[in-house]
């Protein structure tokens, strides 16, 4: 089975093929991704117009480079698969109306993926993984825990209440001055800072759900930046460290209630998975290593480029689909939201989840 996938929910334009073996396995034939970091760094965050357009002019070149780099023609594929949501929406218009006038002018079959659901099959494309297993999602607006038990079957464990990890690290960065994207100056930051100067929260610490919060975190940051300003280095090294130390405490303790939850529910787990380009900090997997030690599973984490958005997952996810039979009509729509778990409501308590997008 030969499938092209199709990536524009946010700032990466990307195009993949991939090959799935009647066995299971699965083989990158390419995957090309061109990251729009410079048209959004003076802005200091995604510019949703910008990158909308960066996706119309980049995006067919990407997908011709991906067929040329696989060998293959448009007559050799089994499917086109493209993220449908959730994401910034014009770019997941562009995206997914581009798969369905290949999949037309081809007649080829259609497979619309949920942007989450490709970070949660991702690690069945690099090694082989049996259902079910525990997902910790770390993705752009997204910070859950997941159950994953098979191809479209999910049950979120926890979520975040208010902000994602990745956009807690994004915005730290952006208050002290760090240049964008932010989540890597924080990790940089911080490898040369003390992380017990600062005595911040360790937000949702000991409670019985597995859900996250960081707004009260990053606000603690921000009180502790604002009292010195002016800011030497060593205090933005300090800051960032001090931020992460609590990061890596709250999300151990998160996981470690996800992975009781789960066990609960669904037995052992036959992996934790981490996805996501929070995934890719170094400290965060040292993290997630120790947890899944004390928890006595595997901890599995794809490669780097696989963390961060790209068409290979998109790709995988529909190769996983397209094997069980389930594919799309051509009135498919773009999501900016779209819940992995459909049954998933608001966490208890809270006015505010940012849980589908």
């Amino acid at each position: 089975m030969l499938v092209l996938g199709i990536e524009t929910t946010c700032d990466e334009t990307a195009a993949a093929v991939i090959e799935r073996a009647s066995d299971g396995s699965g083989r990158i034939l390419s995957n090309i991704v061109r990251s729009q970091t410079d048209e959004h760094a003076r802005f200091g965050g995604v510019v949703p117009e910008i990158a909308a357009r960066a996706h119309v002019d980049l995006l067919d070149g990407i997908v011709d480079s991906a067929m040329k780099e696989a060998g293959i023609g448009y007559a050799q594929l089994s499917a086109v698969a493209a993220a449908a949501g959730p994401g910034l929406i014009g770019g997941v218009i562009v995206g997914l109306t581009t798969a369905k006038a290949i999949a037309m002018v081809h007649d080829t079959p259609l497979i619309a993926v949920n942007h989450l659901e490709a970070h949660a099959l991702t690690p069945r494309l690099t090694c082989a993984l049996a259902f079910p297993y525990c997902l910790f999602l770390a993705s752009g607006g997204h910070t859950q825990i997941v159950a994953v038990v098979g191809v479209g079957k999910y049950v979120r464990l926890g979520t975040t209440v208010d902000d994602a990890m990745g956009e807690a690290f994004d915005k730290v960065a952006k208050m002290l001055s760090l240049p964008y994207p932010g989540g890597p100056e924080v990790e940089r930051a911080a490898a040369g800072g003390d992380p017990k100067r600062f005595a911040l929260p360790r937000p949702m610490l000991g409670r019985p759900d597995a859900n996250f919060s960081l707004s009260g975190l990053k606000t603690a940051v921000r009180n502790e930046a604002s009292r010195m300003m002016p800011l030497e280095p060593q205090d933005v090294s300090d800051l960032c460290a001090s931020f992460q130390a609590a990061v890596l405490e709250s999300t151990a303790d998160r996981l470690s209630v996800g992975l009781r939850l789960f066990h609960e529910q669904f037995g052992p787990p036959r992996a934790l998975v981490a996805a996501g380009g929070v995934a890719a900090n170094h400290a965060i997997r040292d993290a997630l290593q120790d947890v899944a030690a004390k928890a006595q599973t595997t901890l599995i984490i794809p490669p780097p480029a696989l963390c961060t958005d790209n068409g290979a997952m998109i790709a995988w996810a529909g190769a996983e689909r397209m094997a069980l039979g389930l594919t799309d009509t051509m009135d498919a729509p773009p999501r900016a939201r779209w819940l992995l778990d459909a049954n998933a409501a608001a966490p208890t308590g809270y006015a505010n989840t940012r849980a589908g997008f």
